[in-house]
């Protein structure tokens, strides 16, 4: 129970680093979705290759800031040394989940890329891909190996087979020399569109690392855990509320690339439209989710 409880405190601080990433990526195909709608190749090129530049520049980043933060983040929600077997757990889960937050970053990236390019199939096909593959590593790893889970294994590899595939499917995203000169004004106008989202997506973690450093504090006496009960609960809880905004989450993305395309196309009639059929589609998810 103390693990689990420890894998439950570290969820919203995982997610403040892992939803950047995914607001980071989403924003970035802005400017791809609009190069794919006014039907420049070559713009939709030198869009790849300055996403694979900034995507490796954040990896170096995130990656080095989650770990000289996970001691002050995990002490901010009460979890310390003092309590061994939960602190242990939350920093090797964390540890590990922030060490291989190059696969995610890069994964997040292709994905946003393909459904930029108006495929949003593929990144589900291997979304499942990589959910089966987890699991059987996970049985593999913890009852053959004894090694642990292997969640950051799962996304490497599935991010290596959705780049091959987008090689081999698109023959148009196939790079040359020149899409390589990356000018300032190349990474000015993507980051410029992927930091503010990537920010809008992880700042609501801000809020529940809070709430859960006051719920920790429900299974402490004199400053000594006691209990994992409520953390339990509550990373219970968090992972219910984050199935239920999957959907809204989804949709939001789906309209980022949607809009980008036809704003690139100069098709405003079809945001629009779009924007309307959006929102009737939201109502109908909250309600049902409600």
């Amino acid at each position: 129970a103390g693990e689990v409880a420890g894998v439950n405190d570290t969820t919203s601080i995982v997610a403040i680093f892992l939803q950047f990433a995914f607001g980071v990526s989403a924003g970035f195909c802005v400017v791809t979705s609009s190069r794919v709608g006014a039907r420049d190749q070559a713009g939709v090129r030198r869009s790849l290759t300055t996403q694979i530049v900034l995507s490796a520049a954040l990896t170096v980043l995130l990656t080095a800031l989650a770990l000289v933060l996970l001691n002050p983040l995990l002490a901010w929600i009460n979890v310390t040394p003092d309590s061994p077997e939960i602190y242990r757990a939350a920093f090797t889960y964390c540890a590990i989940i922030f060490g291989g937050t190059g696969a995610q970053l890069f994964y997040n990236f292709i994905c946003s890329f393909l459904r930029s390019l108006g495929d949003s199939v593929t990144p589900l096909l291997f979304l499942l891909f990589s959910t089966v593959l987890n699991i059987g590593l996970d049985l593999l790893f913890i009852i053959t190996f004894r090694w642990g889970v292997a969640t950051v294994t799962a996304q490497l590899v599935s991010t290596l087979a959705c780049f091959a595939y987008a090689f081999a499917k698109y023959p148009e995203l196939r790079l040359h020399r020149e899409d390589w000169r990356i000018t300032h004004w190349d990474l000015r106008r993507h980051i410029v569109q992927g930091i503010p989202l990537g920010l809008q997506f992880s700042v609501l973690s801000v809020g529940i690392i809070v709430m859960q450093g006051c719920v920790v504090k429900f299974d402490m006496l004199d400053g000594a855990m006691v209990s994992s009960a409520a953390q339990n609960g509550f990373g219970a809880a968090n992972k219910v509320n984050t199935l239920m905004m999957t959907p809204l989450n989804a949709l939001g993305a789906a309209m980022t690339s949607f809009t980008a395309q036809n704003l690139g196309a100069g098709r405003t009639d079809r945001v629009r439209k779009g924007t309307l059929q959006a929102l009737i589609i939201m109502v109908v998810i909250a309600a049902i989710v409600v």
